[in-house]
Formats: structure tokens, sequence, C-alpha cells
């Protein structure tokens, strides 16, 4: 049975495109993916992410849990809010999903995963805390709504739409988070533009989302979110990674820590297979689109692109593609499209951060 979030009946109040995504009935567009593509690179729009689930983790064991649970070291998460990207891996080193953990006080967490793997992930856990025998309280949090508001004029306005968050969200560095009233409000987000993600009791989301439409934020769609995140070269679950995938060679090796001496989940394989392929971006010199699974041919061998799309910002066809070991930046490649060999370009798999080409 679909799923839908709190907002499901303000999207169609506001003209969107519903689509299934990952079991969730969700808007695609409010007209026009690329002019919601653009309001968030030049001014600001908003997306509904209450698909997400956030979780919240308590308990005397609950940071013992999570630096075995995680890639990633929660040890480096010492100041209130401080919020951290980790993957959470199998036996086998795969991951399992791509989360942001949030530390809120001593023994006390909030780990949002993503939408399609939230049961999954969920039993994953439970499964851990049994047979560790940590004393944890894993809380789903469905009685939140969240909505990303995106784009450099993002937190202007939400504080013209809340005003009391102001205070406490001003200050923020991104990856941090502050508890303001109902309010959780986090300098995070997946479009590689300033801005907040804010979870707040799911009554209030269709006013808080009615708000910031008034106040000029586009609504914006799975559609324009896509190529955003694409451009800014982050990681899909399900598309640039999966099970079967390393995090080092999915581009993540920055988010898993091998050097500390506690053991996680995944470890021993890491360090035993070590990192096999690399995880680059690529610039489409010829007429065409690039997508995902296409072949890529190189002067190392084969690899494939993981994410593809066109570039409403760069104009240009762009890819996230996991490549042999010893391709470097700069290096021209083939892609294998509908049975014509067209040439790309390898570049750092960072397209666009806060509106500017970051292409050399």
């Amino acid at each position: 049975m679909t799923q839908k979030t709190v907002l499901n009946e303000t999207h169609r109040r506001f003209g969107a495109k519903m689509v299934d995504f990952g079991g969730w009935d969700m808007p695609l567009h409010y007209g026009s993916q690329i002019e919601e593509h653009h309001a968030v690179r030049r001014d600001c729009g908003m997306f509904d992410v209450s698909h997400m689930c956030a979780v919240d983790l308590s308990g005397p064991d609950a940071k013992t849990f999570l630096l075995r649970l995680l890639a990633n070291n929660v040890d480096k998460l010492q100041a209130p809010g401080k919020a951290l990207y980790s993957a959470m891996l199998n036996e086998a080193g795969g991951v399992v999903d791509d989360l942001i953990v949030y530390y809120l006080s001593p023994g006390e967490y909030r780990v949002v995963i993503n939408a399609g793997t939230a049961a999954k992930d969920l039993e994953w856990m439970a499964a851990r805390l049994a047979d560790w025998k940590m004393d944890v309280g894993l809380r789903p949090r469905r009685d939140l709504a969240m909505i990303a508001v995106q784009g450099p004029q993002a937190c202007a306005r939400v504080w013209q739409v809340l005003p009391e968050t102001r205070g406490a969200s001003e200050a923020l560095k991104p990856f941090f988070a502050a508890v303001v009233g109902d309010c959780f409000i986090a300098r995070t987000g997946y479009t590689g533009e300033s801005g907040f993600e804010i979870a707040l009791p799911a009554e209030h989301a269709d006013a808080l989302w009615q708000a910031l439409a008034d106040a000029g934020v586009a609504p914006c769609g799975l559609g324009a979110r896509d190529t955003l995140r694409l451009e800014a070269g982050m990681n899909l679950y399900g598309q640039d990674m999966d099970e079967s995938v390393s995090p080092l060679d999915a581009g993540l090796a920055w988010t898993v820590d091998l050097a500390a001496a506690r053991d996680f989940v995944g470890k021993a394989a890491l360090l035993e297979h070590g990192q096999r392929k690399q995880f680059l971006g690529l610039l489409l010199e010829d007429r065409g689109v690039l997508r995902a699974h296409q072949k890529v041919v190189t002067a190392q061998g084969e690899g494939e692109i993981t994410s593809g799309s066109f570039s409403p910002t760069l104009q240009r066809s762009i890819a996230l593609a996991r490549l042999p070991l010893g391709v470097a930046v700069g290096d021209s490649v083939s892609v294998e499209i509908r049975d014509k060999r067209l040439a790309a370009r390898v570049v750092k798999p960072v397209f666009v951060r806060n509106g500017a080409s970051q292409l050399a």
C-alpha cells in the first residue's frame, strides 16, 4: 500500500504531479522541474522530506551502539546539535543505508534514515541491539514532518516565517542543529545550497508550508531534488550505492573512520578488500544525455554511470560514475549510448555549489 506524508493533500492543493517513490506518494513537480531547480539555485525552494524517518536513540549504551554500528565515528560529536554523515554497513562492507546522526545530549541521538530503507534499517538496528545486548531505546518519529528549505535566500525566508528561530539558528554552522520550541532546525540539505531542514510536529506542517509559499518560497518536487543533488555530487541510495557496494567505491571514504581502534560492522571487510573502484564525475563533450547504467570505456577498463542527467545550471549533460582505479580527472573517456560511443571528460564529482560551477 502506498504511503503518504502529512503534506500529501497540501501538494495536491498546490497542483503537484504525484508519483510513486519507494512506496511513497510524492510530488514530482508543481508544473516545471526546471523552474523549481533554478529557484533553489537562484532564490529559494522547499521540499517535503517527511517520508524520511527520524529515529531517536536513547539509553546508557546509545553511544557505544552507534560506535559499533556506523562506519563514521560518533566520538566526533562533542557539542549538542552536531551532526555527522555516515554509512551503516553490513558484514561484507556493503552500504545498508547512508544517514545523518545528530548528538542531542549524553545518551541521546537522532538518526535520519532514508524512506525506502526505513523498515529494513529499523530491523537491522533492532537485530544488532539484540545481538549485542545493549540498553538502547529506538523510537521512530513518524509524529514529525520534515521540510527542507534551500537556496541563497532560504535562511532569510525561514526567519521571516519563523522569527523565533533566528536567535538559535543564525549562528549555526553547517551540520549543526538547534531545538527551538517544537522545531528541530538543522543546517543540512541535499542541494549544494545554503538552507535548513526543519522537523516539526506533523499537525503544523501544512501551516508552515503555506506560510513559506506566501513568503515566496517555491514548492519543489523530486525531479528538481534529483538534478540539484546530482550537480552537488551527492549520492543517492539505491543508485550510487547499495548493500553490494563498498563506501570506499562510492566516493564515501571520507565518511569511514578506519584509523580509530574501535571495531564496527563491515570494518574487517573494508580492510581486507580496500578500494576497488573510484567515484568520479563525467561531463559529456558530445550531444546526448548521460543516464544511469551506461557503460564507460576508459584506458584502464570499463566503468559504469550510477547517476546521470542534463544539468539545468551548466546546460550540459553530467554524471557520477564508478570507474577503474587509475582513471584521473581530466582524462578523456567514452560512454556507450544507443550503440554509439560519445566523448566525455572526467571531472571532480562536484559540479555546482552555492549556485556556481565547480568545473575547472
